[in-house]
């Protein structure tokens, strides 16, 4: 997976942000593109996504607990996310 580090191409509706680590590890096992990673604030890492349709069922489903996705694709999202971060 390659992360673009410029976000200028992209408009602000274009796109979908979080701080949370698990719903970021969904969107991508759900095949969801991350755009990148802002790391302006060193406590709390923004993840950026591109917008697609059907992204705000798919955050709803995550927080009302209804979001089905592979366990081991989700753990491996996961562990690749926090790779980049502590080694970037």
């Amino acid at each position: 997976m390659t992360i673009k580090n410029d976000l200028r191409y992209l408009k602000a509706d274009e796109q979908f942000s979080t701080f949370d680590l698990g719903l970021a590890s969904a969107l991508l096992s759900l095949g969801y593109e991350l755009e990148t990673m802002d790391k302006t604030n060193p406590r709390k890492i923004k993840f950026i996504f591109k917008y697609r349709t059907g992204l705000g069922k798919t955050i709803s489903n995550y927080w009302n607990d209804c979001l089905k996705v592979n366990a081991r694709t989700l753990f491996n999202d996961q562990k690749m996310l926090k790779n980049r971060i502590y080694s970037e």
